[in-house]
């Protein structure tokens, strides 16, 4: 593959305030591996999920929201083993294929950073979802067409770059 035939990588800049007035400075990447994170210590992970070409979500009744499957990553797990946990625990269902789409460097006012990392995921349930094994604090999962994702949740213009990805991987994968 030569130069102009390869797909640029993305990146996006923003800055976030938190509701207490903190601001935050984001940098989204997209990223095709986990050499692409090397050397950072990535602290959470999101899955776009798709089951038979419909997108998996989750609910937090504590938090009141819905959102992709995922959570942060335990001690030194890799991005891949806290995706493929999270994705059980919250889901009860397997990752059949995982593509890593994209992360982002969030630092805060003290200059703190932390790593977020993105991925798509083909996926199968184990079988009836009963609740979180964790800490039960998913207690819903629906399956959803992806164009109607932003009546769930809304992550702005990093999030629409994530679908848009995870939906390309996938399209990439199943025909």
């Amino acid at each position: 593959m030569n130069e102009e035939s390869k797909p640029s990588k993305v990146e996006i800049k923003l800055t976030n305030t938190s509701d207490s007035g903190e601001v935050f400075n984001v940098t989204y990447r997209d990223m095709e591996s986990e050499a692409d994170i090397e050397g950072k210590k990535v602290s959470a992970v999101h899955a776009i999920c798709f089951n038979n070409n419909k997108m998996v979500i989750v609910y937090s009744e504590r938090k009141g929201i819905w959102t992709p499957p995922g959570g942060g990553v335990d001690g030194d797990e890799t991005a891949l083993e806290a995706t493929t946990r999270e994705v059980k625990e919250e889901s009860n269902m397997k990752i059949l294929e995982h593509r890593f789409i994209g992360y982002q460097d969030i630092t805060g006012p003290d200059g703190t950073t932390v790593t977020q990392v993105r991925s798509m995921c083909i996926v199968e349930p184990y079988g009836d979802f009963l609740g979180d094994p964790d800490d039960g604090e998913i207690t819903e999962v629906k399956l959803i067409d992806p164009k109607d994702y932003k009546q769930y949740f809304d992550w702005g213009e990093i999030g629409e770059r994530v679908v848009q990805r995870a939906v390309e991987l996938k399209n990439g994968l199943v025909q």
